[in-house]
């Protein structure tokens, strides 16, 4: 098992707890994420989604999983490049996550990345985009991943890293935990909103090093793992089925 942070006792004290606070921050916050997204991306983020999944290798016809999609902000990206209806299905387990991202084109499903409730090589391309700091186990995320892409189909995993530079990583630092929930506690209606941007930052912080997640990848049957970095910071992990 290989858990993608440790503990956080400030905020739960097991697993389960964990399950608990996770699901309830981001039902809570589902109503204002995309408002939230739009402002601290100063507008960027459908740009920069879209270009990494055309680094990705997502290409127009592929059947497309995004999983922990949220509210969809990356699905819809992949549904504008395949260019088919009903081509980009999304997996979730938060209610109001899935709530926020029925208005767009996508077929949803609700559950978790440790157990996928599709059978094998049902995808061409699969998704995880800023989602692998919450994930339980990401040995067996892997292998469910590996498990529903057909052979030769693409991974792509999208996450913040913090910089390894120690003034670059506290003036993120600095701006994910002290700039981020404040803005995202002026635009945002839940009370939970500034919490669940500070808790981000805490599970970044606190994230196994890019080694770890490649590794886990390659463990799970993947080839041709790669990791590619912008701005110091989203790493673009790549890899084939």
């Amino acid at each position: 098992m290989r858990e993608p942070h440790s503990n956080l006792p400030r905020y739960y004290a097991d697993a389960a707890g964990e399950r608990r606070f996770v699901g309830r921050m981001f039902d809570a916050s589902a109503p204002d994420y995309d408002r939230v997204d739009r402002i601290l991306a100063f507008g960027t983020g459908s740009r920069y989604r879209s270009g990494a999944l055309l680094r990705g290798g997502l290409a127009p016809g592929m059947r497309v999983l995004d999983v922990a999609v949220g509210t969809g902000l990356v699905a819809q990206e992949a549904v504008r490049i395949i260019g088919a209806k009903g081509g980009v299905t999304g997996i979730d387990p938060s209610a109001g996550m899935m709530s926020a991202a029925a208005s767009r084109d996508l077929a949803l499903v609700r559950g978790r990345a440790e157990s996928l409730p599709f059978a094998a090589a049902s995808f061409d391309f699969l998704t995880l985009g800023f989602a692998l700091r919450h994930l339980a186990d990401l040995d067996r995320v892997f292998a469910e991943f590996r498990r529903v892409l057909r052979p030769g189909g693409r991974l792509l995993v999208l996450e913040i890293t913090r910089p390894e530079g120690r003034v670059a990583g506290a003036l993120l630092r600095a701006y994910m935990r002290g700039i981020v929930p404040l803005v995202a506690g002026l635009v945002g209606r839940s009370r939970q909103t500034p919490e669940l941007y500070r808790y981000y930052w805490d599970t970044i912080e606190a994230c196994v090093p890019p080694a770890q997640v490649t590794a886990s990848i390659a463990a799970a049957g993947f080839t041709g793992v790669r990791r590619a970095v912008t701005l110091g910071i989203f790493s673009e992990y790549c890899a084939s089925a």
